[in-house]
């Protein structure tokens, strides 16, 4: 049964169990072998199973036996339990009783207590009374014999007393007790006037159990309120000897507010006295000082002035938020700032309009100055500036154009100054204007803007510049508007940041905004065409002065040469001459332009040159050779077509290079290359005005052969 215990060893699997029994029979095993013996395997396996059977019927009554214990024991214990819950509910009762009992004790004693109470109380202000009435005799006799009135170390109780006794004479008549109602109201005084000494004495020494103490007794004497502002007039002694008032000003009251509190009951009551204090007498007079100075003598510091003395008070302001001041702080320190500055804001938008235009004024008058200019009026009605506003709008000769020897009349140091006093007067209205005014303040200082930046500087230098670009026909005519564009353009674009920054976050949420985007809208519209007038009339001299370059250079003869065999040259003077000129008013006009207005001009100016050169070879005839030179000229314009960047530009000349081919092409070609890819789709009359230019086109072969 030993060996039969080792095989059940824990974890019991059964093929293991089977498998460990049969390895320790001899002959056994379930792999088998020569040394097999089922028999004796067989045999084993039988007695193994009648000892299995032996062991299962001992533990069985084994089993049988601890459970017959197991029942006995729970049965007892169960009747052990019933006997402690009966324990406990006799206990439990017993507590009952017994909390009834102590409830009946206590009823008992809170009853005796009360009437303890109603008889001691009575006793106490029987003897109180009679205290306040033997006081009181005092008083009537003349003389103050106690020592509560005779002991200054006692005047805590005196206090207590005659403020009692002064209480109690505010009731009785006058005409019986006048005399004694008076000696009381003159100790009641002359105590009052002690505790606020010794209150300032003990606040100079810096006594501050001594101060909450005199404090708690003058809290029930009409001078308690003077005893507070003793300690704000005291506190306020050596505070502000530097000269920022305003940080000694936070200073102080930072020291304040971690004292007030020891000393007094109500500490945000005699904080906020002590701040209405200081704004009320301190800034105030600060601020009055600072700017009545500047008010009718200097605007500009006024302003200044105004909007540093309003910021550091704001400033001030948020950090005394930080403190208790009783329930509405913001309130009680808003209308503190504004009776300091009310008087000096009801009137700050037209202070501030009236300096700007003042400002404004000087600046662009102090540039003209510098320039020797004298301003001219535009659009007066007087026939002469009838005679120029024609004159800007066509390429009538009437009268010559007005000569600024290149000046532009727009300085970026002007604009520059002008925009940062708008910046500055933008600051300064949106700290300084009431919520409800900001927006329409705001209009109207960009309305000043307006006037000076973009009227009287802007318009009125693109004004001289439509009036000072020569006429189409004029000869080396100095053009200089396409300057007067490139500085409105770098100019409007600062006055377009300034409408974003610092504008729109003042107007962005009112009505103001849209009549503000409709002003900007506008003055755009009309500086862009009187940008557009000056641009098409520039290129008009432009071209202009190429028909004169062609007049002046190109000779009859350079495409009907004497000698046909002995020309050298591969393009003309004048072609060489005009190239020259076009690429620097390309380049002119690209460091003039931005975006897509750079290729729209260029583009323009493209298709004016190539209708020029157009127009120009029609009125030559050419030989063989000079249509040689022709296609060598055309092919150079080309070249410089090239520069343009522009795809139709390039495509004109290309055709026009196709075209002079019709100059030189043998006549039984003419039709095959008519009919190729760049000539097929053009009028048949523009291909025939070509080979009209042919000197031999009156021959009749070459006629029959275009027909």
């Amino acid at each position: 049964m030993a060996t039969t215990a080792e095989l059940f060893e824990e974890p019991f699997v059964a093929d293991e169990y089977i498998e460990r029994l049969a390895w320790r029979t001899p002959g056994g095993g379930s792999r088998g072998g020569e040394a097999f013996d089922p028999k004796r395997l067989l045999e084993e396996f039988v007695n193994h199973i009648q000892e299995l059977q032996v062991m299962d019927e001992r533990i069985q009554r084994k089993v049988e036996k601890l459970e017959q214990q197991c029942q006995k024991e729970a049965k007892e214990f169960a009747k052990k339990v019933q006997e402690l819950q009966k324990s406990n509910q006799v206990a439990f009762q017993h507590f009952q009783e017994l909390d009834e009992h102590i409830s009946y004790v206590a009823t008992k004693v809170c009853h005796l207590g009360d009437q303890l109470e109603g008889v001691n109380t009575p006793r106490q202000r029987a003897v109180e009374a009679q205290k306040l009435m033997k006081y009181f005799n005092e008083f009537l006799d003349g003389e103050l014999k106690s020592d509560v009135f005779t002991n200054s170390e006692k005047i805590k109780e005196a206090a207590d007393i005659i403020q009692k006794l002064h209480l109690i004479a505010q009731e009785l008549p006058f005409d019986r007790f006048s005399e004694v109602k008076s000696k009381i109201a003159s100790k009641y005084h002359d105590l009052e006037c002690q505790l606020i000494q010794e209150f300032t004495s003990a606040q100079r020494r810096g006594e501050i159990s001594r101060m909450r103490e005199v404090a708690a007794v003058l809290l029930h004497f009409k001078g308690y309120s003077h005893c507070v502002d003793v300690y704000i007039k005291q506190c306020q002694e050596g505070a502000f000897l530097r000269n920022d008032v305003f940080e000694d000003a936070a200073i102080l009251c930072q020291r304040v507010n971690k004292q007030v509190g020891e000393i007094f009951s109500n500490p945000e009551t005699v904080l906020a006295k002590l701040i209405q204090n200081i704004f009320e007498v301190k800034l105030q007079s600060y601020v009055k000082e600072q700017l009545e100075e500047h008010r009718k003598s200097d605007a500009e510091q006024y302003l200044k002035n105004l909007y540093d003395l309003y910021t550091r008070t704001t400033n001030l302001s948020s950090k005394l938020m930080e403190f208790n001041l009783g329930t509405d702080k913001q309130t009680f320190l808003s209308k503190l700032i504004k009776a300091i500055f009310i008087s000096y804001l009801e009137n700050y938008i037209e202070v501030e309009i009236g300096y700007l235009k003042s400002r404004s004024a000087m600046i662009l008058q102090r540039y003209y100055d510098s320039k020797n200019h004298q301003k001219r009026s535009i659009g007066t009605g007087g026939i002469q500036d009838l005679k120029e506003r024609l004159r800007q709008r066509t390429n009538l000769p009437l009268g010559p154009s007005i000569d600024t020897h290149g000046e532009t009349f727009l300085s970026q140091e002007v604009v520059v100054n002008l925009l940062q006093e708008t910046k500055q007067a933008f600051e300064r209205c949106h700290r300084l204007s009431d919520p409800s005014d900001l927006p329409k303040n705001a209009f109207r200082i960009f309305s000043m803007l307006v006037e000076f930046l973009c009227t009287e500087h802007i318009d009125y230098a693109l004004e001289t510049g439509l009036a000072g670009i020569p006429s189409s026909d004029s000869k080396n005519a100095n053009l200089y508007f396409l300057d007067v564009v490139h500085q409105a353009n770098t100019i409007f674009h600062l006055f377009d940041k300034q409408f974003n920054d610092h504008l729109m976050p003042l107007i962005s949420s009112s009505p103001k905004l849209s009549e503000c985007l409709q002003k900007k809208k506008d003055i755009i519209e009309q500086m862009e065409v009187k940008l557009d007038m000056g641009i098409d009339r520039t290129l008009n001299c432009m071209i202009g002065q190429m028909k004169h370059i062609l007049a002046a250079e190109q000779k009859k003869t350079d495409f009907k040469p004497e000698d046909e065999n002995n020309v050298l040259i591969q393009y003309t003077n004048a072609c060489v001459k005009v190239c020259g000129y076009v690429r620097k008013q390309v380049e002119k006009i690209r460091n003039s332009m931005d975006g897509k207005n750079v290729d729209t001009v260029l583009m323009e100016f493209g298709v004016r040159f190539h209708r020029l050169i157009y127009e120009h070879l029609q009125q030559y005839s050419y030989s063989c050779m000079g249509g040689m030179l022709a296609i060598c000229d055309v092919a150079e314009y080309r070249k410089c077509a090239k520069d343009f960047k522009i795809a139709l530009v390039l495509q004109l000349f290309d055709t026009l290079h196709a075209l002079c081919n019709l100059l030189v092409v043998a006549p039984d070609n003419l039709k095959q290359v008519c009919s190729g890819e760049q000539l097929a789709n053009l009028d048949k009359n523009i291909l025939h005005s070509f080979v009209q230019l042919r000197v031999d086109y009156r021959s009749a072969r070459l006629a029959r052969h275009f027909s």
